[in-house]
């Protein structure tokens, strides 16, 4: 099997052609000399870069934190209509919290995100010797790989990391931070701490914020699919916010909410728009878009590939769970985004019509949306509430999400990070956050209704909040810790 872990990629994936935003799969390969001779050949490299960022992030990466933390079950078998995790999403260890080393149902995430890494890496560090383009393009190009690997590195330490606050000066272990390209049998990096982890994060997205332009490195495509400043500000509230770090979160999330030109999607338009696949929401901040083929169609997504309903005979696998549509109260207009659809379903060897929820979030093959201005308004508000020293506002930032449901704003609460919990669950389901705002709060895993699992809840702390290092990586790193537990 290939395994480039932590290995420079002597050939870079590219596409065949610029004309549009991922309009190609990657399906050349060129060697590293030839990659950066132009400026054609750079953009496919950049390309090829956010092309199998797309895959990674819509990928089984999408569905961990909601399937962990119990705002999904599943749909019965269409042809034998049994009700079981289907084999063929392979996801039945990780749902039950024993994955195993030797044979990790997550292996190709961790090793394609490091691919990823790689290629940010070598794009990096050949640009300095491009003479073809400005200098002011290569610090484009620079901060955008610099953004790349920073939230290529925090999507792997959510998974394979205790969070931050495991232990009280997040001294426990971390993820490997590639900072340039490894030469196999030569460089055997090791794994950090938690505290050296977002160090580093920091570090790349203070320096890609310093050297951002006002133009993207690529021409072609929409700016939310990209890393820019905008984009780039978001995670970095996101990420501090998972590091505990109240001040950052709470800075960048209302730059964002008062600088960035974007708007909460009103009341009466919120349902709707997630209906309208052609065109992403009008509050989204970073959107992976669905790759095409040369011809125009979607050839891979979310949608396709996990929660699409076409008819009672032809649906996709995951749906919302009863736990989830519980949260929502009678008149929360978020209700509207599941809609239900009776499905034959054997109980005993009976076959009966049972009720499941899909979401009108991810049907037609829309792209992977990842965050969203109403989560900036939640991290602001999480985050003031944490420091306690604004903890009105915290109310009236979380009063604008709940009010847009049409809830009842709250004039005072006696749990306020509680609210802001349960707020965060209905307004970001489906949206790849809810076990890691559990591990967060230090939280259990509680799953009942349409836990499919022979391990439904699971008290927080445990060695299996996190995911085994893939056997393939400890054996090709001799300097690999695999994580406790496993």
């Amino acid at each position: 099997m290939k395994k480039i872990l932590y290995i420079a990629s002597f050939l870079l994936i590219t596409s065949t052609s610029c004309s549009d935003f991922l309009t190609q799969e990657p399906t050349e390969q060129r060697s590293i000399e030839q990659q950066f001779s132009n400026k054609e050949n750079m953009e496919q490299a950049i390309n090829g870069m956010y092309y199998g960022l797309e895959a990674v992030v819509s990928g089984k990466y999408f569905l961990y934190a909601d399937l962990v933390g119990g705002n999904f079950t599943f749909t019965p078998d269409e042809n034998d209509h049994v009700l079981e995790v289907p084999p063929a999403l392979n996801l039945m260890k990780v749902y039950e919290f024993r994955d195993e080393e030797p044979d990790s149902e997550y292996d190709s995430f961790f090793e394609n995100i490091y691919d990823i890494i790689n290629q940010a890496n070598l794009i990096i560090e050949h640009i300095l010797v491009m003479d073809f383009i400005s200098n002011e393009e290569k610090n484009q190009v620079k901060a955008e790989c610099l953004a790349v690997r920073a939230f290529s590195h925090y999507l792997v330490s959510l998974l394979y990391s205790q969070q931050y606050g495991y232990t009280p000066d997040a001294s426990h272990i971390g993820i490997v931070y590639n900072t340039r390209t490894q030469v196999p049998g030569v460089d055997y990096p090791k794994r950090g701490t938690m505290a050296e982890t977002y160090e580093l994060l920091k570090t790349d997205l203070d320096e890609a914020l310093s050297l951002f332009t006002n133009k993207q490195a690529l021409r072609y495509g929409p700016s939310y699919s990209y890393f820019n400043p905008t984009t780039t500000k978001a995670l970095y509230a996101k990420i501090a916010l998972q590091m505990n770090d109240w001040q950052k979160a709470y800075d960048y999330s209302g730059e964002i909410i008062t600088t960035s030109g974007i708007s909460l999607t009103e009341t009466g338009n919120y349902v709707d728009e997630w209906k309208k696949p052609e065109e992403a929401v009008s509050e989204v901040i970073l959107e992976f878009s669905a790759p095409r083929t040369s011809e125009g169609d979607v050839s891979s997504s979310v949608a396709h590939s996990f929660f699409s309903f076409d008819n009672t005979s032809n649906y996709n696998d995951i749906v919302a769970s009863k736990d989830l549509i519980n949260f929502f109260e009678e008149n929360d207009i978020r209700k509207g985004l599941f809609f239900v659809e009776e499905l034959p379903t054997s109980v005993f060897n009976i076959v009966t019509n049972q009720p499941y929820y899909f979401t009108w979030k991810f049907q037609d093959d829309p792209g992977t949306t990842y965050m969203r201005l109403s989560e900036m308004y939640l991290i602001r508000a999480e985050a003031a509430a944490r420091l306690g020293n604004n903890l009105v506002n915290a109310l009236a930032d979380l009063n604008r999400i709940r009010v847009r449901a049409s809830l009842q704003p709250l004039e005072t609460t006696t749990n306020l990070l509680e609210e802001i919990f349960i707020e965060r669950r209905r307004e970001l389901a489906f949206e790849g956050n809810l076990f890691f705002d559990i591990v967060r709060y230090k939280k259990d895993v509680t799953r009942s209704l349409g836990c499919l699992s022979a391990v439904c809840n699971m008290n927080y702390p445990s060695s299996y909040f996190v995911l085994p290092i893939p056997e393939a990586s400890i054996i090709l790193n001799e300097n690999m810790i695999q994580n406790e537990g496993y």
